[in-house]
C-alpha cells in the first residue's frame, strides 16, 4: 500500500506529483530543489551555489524527519547541478549531511532545472 509525503517543512509540489511516497519500509522523495517552504521563494546568497545546496538538503532532511528517517537512513540519491564545474562545492556541502555509511550516489549536470535552481537532491531510503 502506498502512502503520500506531505510536510510543510518542505516545498509543494509545484506540478502534478507528491513530495514523496512510501511504500512497505521504503521513502522515494521526489527531487528537492532549493526552496524555502516558508517563503515559496528559491533561495540566493553571497554565493548561490553553496545557500541552493545548503537548503535543497534541508528540504530533504524534513522529507526523511516526517517519516522518522534520517539521512543514516539514505540508500541512493541522486544530484542533479546546472554546471559541473560546481561539484566540488556541492560534494562538500552534501557530504556535511551524510555521517560514516555514504549512500549510493549518481550526479549529472543537466541544461536547466525548475524554477532556475542551481541544485536538485533525490533520494531514496530505507527503514
Amino acid at each position: 500500500m502506498k502512502k503520500i509525503v506531505s510536510t510543510d517543512l518542505a516545498p509543494k509540489a509545484i506540478g502534478p506529483y507528491s513530495q514523496g511516497i512510501v511504500i512497505g519500509d521504503f521513502l522515494f522523495a521526489s527531487g528537492q530543489i532549493p526552496i524555502d517552504p516558508k517563503t515559496g521563494q528559491l533561495v540566493t546568497g553571497e554565493d548561490p551555489i553553496i545557500a541552493q545546496t545548503h537548503q535543497s538538503m534541508k528540504n530533504v532532511k524534513n522529507i526523511l524527519e516526517s517519516q522518522e528517517m534520517t539521512f543514516d537512513n539514505v540508500i541512493k540519491t541522486t544530484v542533479f547541478i546546472t554546471n559541473m564545474d560546481d561539484f566540488a562545492k556541492v560534494n562538500s556541502i552534501y557530504g556535511e549531511y551524510f555521517k560514516g555509511d555514504f549512500p549510493a550516489r549518481s550526479c549529472v549536470q543537466v541544461a536547466k532545472l525548475p524554477k532556475d535552481a542551481l541544485v536538485e537532491v533525490e533520494i531514496i531510503a530505507h527503514k
